[in-house]
Order: structure tokens, then C-alpha cells, then sequence
């Protein structure tokens, strides 16, 4: 009987298994609806950089398909034919002047020539037929057919409208957001690595290695950013991705630094440190495998703050013209093209380039406040 009445208790307590910060975070960030949104949204972005890096969609962005400046579906073409082509653009007639002495001479001159057309040969200035007229011309109706042809085969209006030379702007968003994304999300990584690795040597050696990295730091932060980050750029004078990812990196690490030497000067007093340090763990050992996972979430963080920064950074550069070369796009390209496109009153690059940009910047930042808050040991 009293063993009956033990086992019924012990099935009652409660469990006081504590739950890790991981586990604990996944369980606010699912109990949190905006976050949830926020992170399909940035997921979504994500997979269409999959598919656009891996030649899925938008492989062809810079293909001609439609006519210059084409409008969006839903404004329709334009009511006038305002690209015409070299073959069906017609020269309208010069004004007869009444007191040239050359008129009469002028409409005997454009007589023959039509009657030469007429009869496709080519009277030269000696009078003899030219043998070569009648192919030439014929190759020339040719080629004007084929050009004609062309020009019809070109779509009057797309989805999002067409740039300058009639590519499609909802492929040059989706091939710009493979550049802009790649050039966040490596840039941070970039960025996180040596603010973290500069962090930890600084908080937990201390003394004159913590001066001479915080006397760097101070460098850093005392040049205004973008005056820093175009500096830089003129020193590598190279357009490119790998440029640009070196230029946002290089100059984007100053506040993990700050976040991650903080951390550390905390932790290395720790009792768990001492331990480590009883048993002979080194150096290295002691900064990476035992505090750095105790300080991880603020690295976490501050790669999704960085990727929302450096994007925007990107935009920036490109849009300047310190970004990426001819023959990339971004957004940041996009936009620069726009403003030109502005004054003739085409706004869907400007608009589909911008739209695409907030829609991303907005999601990502609000993941990231809500992974903040989740990360938080003080919140329970």
C-alpha cells in the first residue's frame, strides 16, 4: 500500500527540468506571430536566391523581350507608336523653299532616284548601270524585313514594365536581389568573424593587447561611415562583388567588437573559466569551445543586424558608382539607373527596385528585434 501511494506522488510532481537558452528562445520566437511572418518572408527571398544563383529563373534578365521603356500590364501600351523602328520610320518632307535656285534641280534628282528604286538598279555619276544595285537592294529589303520582324516579335507591355533596352524589370529585381542579399549575408559574416575574433583577444587578454585593439577600434569609429567606407573604395579601385564584400567587412566589425570584448571580459572571471583553467585547458580552447558558446547569441544577432545594414550599404555604393561593374545588377544599380528614368517619367524600375528592398529590410529587421528579445536570458 505505501508503495502505491510513493508511486502516485512521484507521478504527480511537476517536471523542474529546466529548459537552454536555445530551446527557450525557438519557444518565444513561435509564441511571437509577427516573427513567424517576418521569418517567412526573409525564408522566401532566400529561396529565390536559391533558384536565381542556381540558374532557375531570371537567367536570361538582360535578354531584349520587350520594347523600350514598356510599360506595366496594367497601365497598357501606349496609345502611340512612341518606338518606331529605323525600317518603318518615314522622313517627312523639307519645306520647298520658293526662292532656292536649286529646287527644280532638287525634284528632278529625287525623280530619278525613286524610278532607280522603282526600278532597282543604280544609274552612277558616268551614267552606267551599277550590276550590284539590284542585289543591294534586295538585301537591304531584306534586312529591314528581319528588323521589322524583330521589332513586332518585342512585347508593348510586361508585368513590371521594361528598362532603356527592354529587359524585364521583375527579372532584373530578382537577379539584383541575388547580388544585394549575397553581398549582406557575406559581408556580415565577414564583418562578425573579425569583430569576434578582435573582441575575444581583447576582453580576455586585456592589458597593452586590449590598448593597442581598442586604440584601433577608436580609429575606426572616429571617421564618419560612409566617408570610411568610400574611402576605402578608392583605395581598392576595383568594381566588383568580392570588392565590395572586402569594403563593408573591413569597416562594418567596430560594433561586434565592442558587443563581443564586453562578453568576454565578463566571462573569463567565471567559475567555469577557472575550471578550465585548472585542468590545463590553453588559451585558445578557453576563448573558443568554453565562453564563446555563452556569447554566440550576440554573434547570431549581430550578423542578421549587419545583413540589413551592409544591404543597405550596397544600395548606397552601387547607386554612387563604387558598386558593382557593367554587366551586374543590383539594386543599388537599379536605382541608379531610375533617377534618369525619372525625368522621362518611367517610375516601375524605381518602384519594383525600392518595393523589393523595404519589403526585405522591413521583414529582416523585425526578425532580428524579435530574435533580440528571445536571446535575452532576462526575459522569461
Amino acid at each position: 500500500m505505501l508503495s502505491v501511494l510513493l508511486k502516485r506522488k512521484a507521478n504527480v510532481q511537476p517536471n523542474t527540468a529546466s529548459f537552454g537558452l536555445w530551446r527557450l528562445a525557438v519557444q518565444r520566437l513561435k509564441a511571437d506571430r509577427i516573427a513567424m511572418a517576418s521569418l517567412l518572408v526573409v525564408l522566401g527571398y532566400f529561396m529565390v536566391l536559391l533558384l536565381s544563383v542556381t540558374g532557375v529563373i531570371a537567367s536570361d534578365w538582360n535578354k531584349e523581350v520587350a520594347v523600350s521603356y514598356a510599360p506595366p500590364t496594367f497601365i497598357g501600351a501606349d496609345a502611340e507608336d512612341a518606338y518606331p523602328t529605323p525600317v518603318a520610320k518615314q522622313t517627312e518632307a523639307l519645306p520647298e523653299n520658293p526662292v532656292d535656285p536649286l529646287k527644280d534641280i532638287l525634284q528632278e534628282l529625287n525623280a530619278d532616284i525613286v524610278q532607280q528604286h522603282a526600278n532597282n538598279t543604280s544609274i552612277d555619276d558616268y551614267g552606267v548601270i551599277d550590276p550590284l544595285a539590284e542585289d543591294m537592294w534586295a538585301i537591304n529589303q531584306q534586312l529591314g524585313g528581319q528588323i521589322l520582324d524583330q521589332q513586332q516579335e518585342l512585347k508593348t507591355t510586361l508585368a513590371f514594365g521594361a528598362d532603356k533596352w527592354g529587359q524585364d524589370v521583375l527579372l532584373k529585381t530578382i537577379k539584383g536581389a541575388e547580388t544585394s542579399i549575397l553581398v549582406g549575408l557575406l559581408s556580415a559574416l565577414l564583418a562578425v568573424v573579425i569583430g569576434t575574433f578582435l573582441g575575444a583577444i581583447s576582453g580576455y587578454f586585456g592589458g597593452w593587447i586590449d590598448d593597442v585593439l581598442n586604440w584601433f577600434y577608436n580609429i575606426f569609429t572616429s571617421i564618419p561611415y560612409l566617408l570610411l567606407v568610400l574611402a576605402v573604395a578608392a583605395v581598392l579601385q576595383q568594381k566588383g562583388i568580392l570588392s565590395i564584400v572586402l569594403i563593408l567587412g573591413l569597416t562594418g566589425w567596430t560594433g561586434v567588437f565592442r558587443l563581443i570584448r564586453a562578453e568576454y571580459m565578463k566571462h573569463k572571471s567565471r567559475e567555469y573559466v577557472f575550471a578550465a583553467k585548472a585542468i590545463g585547458v590553453s588559451h585558445f580552447r578557453r576563448m573558443f569551445v568554453h565562453i564563446f558558446p555563452n556569447v554566440s547569441h550576440i554573434a547570431l544577432v549581430q550578423i542578421s543586424i549587419l545583413v540589413v545594414a551592409f544591404i543597405k550599404s550596397e544600395v548606397i555604393l552601387s547607386f554612387l558608382g563604387f558598386g558593382v561593374p557593367v554587366g551586374v545588377v543590383s539594386w543599388g544599380s537599379m536605382l541608379n539607373e531610375a533617377q534618369t528614368e525619372l525625368i522621362l517619367g518611367k517610375w516601375w524600375q524605381l518602384a519594383a527596385a525600392s518595393i523589393a528592398m523595404a519589403v526585405l529590410v522591413t521583414a529582416f529587421s523585425m526578425f532580428t528585434d524579435a530574435l533580440r528579445d528571445a536571446l535575452d536570458p532576462k526575459l522569461k
